[in-house]
């Protein structure tokens, strides 16, 4: 008798890996209720027809992905039902939304999920068949707020903070705005037309995709494609001055709280329910398939279910990819970063900064000097990338002998005092390699 495994595209997570994992929610869990968010658990199976309403009956996910079975009918006079493993959780809170008349409170309903999603794909590294995501929603009635470029805004500066405070290092997010529901349908019809004399020197999908979902065209990976896809009309030349509008006010704000970001023009979501602003974090550890976060505005789809209107906003951060970058990092960590950077805070600290960095030299530490020339954000940016911690050094470090230091990996920032740096900067902070806490 053969050995019973794992069924293909899943997996078993075990310890001390489970306890990276516990770390990554634990620290979901607290950034997001700083922002007001709480949490909400769905089924994990809903009805068919949600996802075919809600999702997009072309999408690749409705077309191809879903694990779908029918429940068989308790009497005979019963019609049997049709239910799918959920293959993303943002349908589900929308529906539950709806049901649980959320919308008859006038409140902003801010909700987050943890949980596994099923979608039948070719397994392959950070993507399985059972897949978890963390995720939020931001959901109301137009009275409330939910339509506020503001919202988007906060949701971004969020998910910015997560990751730092994860100790992700170099992440990239990327915004577009994929219009309003009269754009689209503008912009779908010029990429169709385009797509008639372009499409059949495209890859397979391309050419099906230009017929049923012409915006997932935009988002091959395929890289012979990607001259084709870059001569394609761009939505930015078919949003309306409203969608405009509304854009540049999303990046208004994340300019405002110093949120770092680029606008692609070819960042498209491949579900129907997005609408305007959509984005993505990105990190360069995992390859091609690069992407931490997705998600968007989606203001269309409660009506869309049967609900009445509910703007919202949305991400799913793909938590198998997370975990991977934080062990490659890990590994980095242990491999070559420098216990601490030491950042001067002026050009007239210099040589105290120098001394300072003498000092923690000859106690054995690896440290890396900064410049008093550099102002405080490339001062962060360049310590992230060379050491696990920062210590800030100023006039009044100097004169107090009390320094602040911070942890990259934890985003802990303490006060310590210089006899008891040494100490402080030997220890690893709470996230050494191999998943261990």
């Amino acid at each position: 008798m053969s050995t019973l495994k794992a069924v293909r595209g899943t997996r078993d997570l075990l310890p001390p890996e489970t306890e990276l994992w516990n770390r990554v929610e634990e620290t979901a869990r607290r950034v997001f209720a700083r922002y007001h968010f709480g949490e909400i658990r769905t089924p994990i199976f809903e009805d068919t027809s949600l996802f075919a309403r809600g999702v997009g009956e072309e999408t690749d996910i409705v077309s191809k992905e879903m694990y779908t079975w029918e429940d068989r009918a308790r009497a005979q006079s019963e019609k049997a039902q049709s239910l799918t493993l959920r293959p993303e959780n943002t349908a589900g809170v929308v529906r539950a939304y709806i049901e649980h008349k959320l919308g008859d409170k006038g409140l902003l309903q801010k909700l987050f999920y943890i949980g596994p999603q099923f979608r039948r794909e070719r397994p392959q590294k950070g993507r399985y068949r059972q897949f978890w995501q963390i995720g939020a929603e931001v959901i109301g009635p137009p009275s409330s707020g939910s339509e506020s470029p503001l919202r988007d805004a906060e949701v971004l500066e969020m998910l910015a903070s997560f990751l730092n405070e994860l100790g992700i290092r170099d992440w990239k997010l990327t915004l577009n705005s994929v219009g309003s529901a009269s754009d689209r349908p503008r912009y779908i019809e010029a990429l169709r037309e385009a797509l008639k004399e372009n499409a059949p020197g495209m890859c397979v999908d391309c050419q099906r995709r230009a017929e049923t979902n012409p915006l997932r065209v935009l988002d091959c990976k395929v890289p012979e494609d990607q001259p084709i896809i870059e001569t394609l009309p761009k939505i930015a030349e078919y949003l309306d001055d409203d969608s405009k509008a509304r854009f540049a006010a999303v990046c208004a704000a994340l300019d405002a709280c110093a949120v770092s970001y680029e606008v692609n023009p070819r960042l498209v979501r491949g579900l129907d329910y997005y609408t305007r602003t959509t984005f993505e974090f990105s990190h360069g550890e995992l390859g091609a398939q690069n992407a931490l976060v997705g998600g968007g505005r989606y203001d269309g789809l409660s009506e869309a279910i049967g609900g009445s209107k509910a703007p919202g906003i949305g991400f799913a951060i793909g938590e198998d990819r997370l975990i991977l970058t934080l062990q490659a990092q890990a590994e980095a960590v242990a491999e070559g970063s420098a216990d601490a950077y030491v950042a001067p805070l002026g050009e007239a600290m210099n040589a105290a900064a120098l001394e300072l960095a003498r000092y923690l030299r000859q106690a054995g530490l690896r440290i890396e000097l900064g410049d008093g020339g550099f102002r405080l954000k490339k001062s962060f940016e360049m310590g992230n990338k060379l050491a696990r911690k920062i210590v800030l050094f100023g006039e009044d470090e100097q004169k107090s002998g009390i320094l602040t230091v911070k942890d990259f990996a934890t985003g802990e920032q303490v006060k310590v005092a210089r006899e008891e740096l040494v100490h402080h900067l030997r220890a690893k902070g709470d996230a050494p390699p191999q998943g261990r806490l």
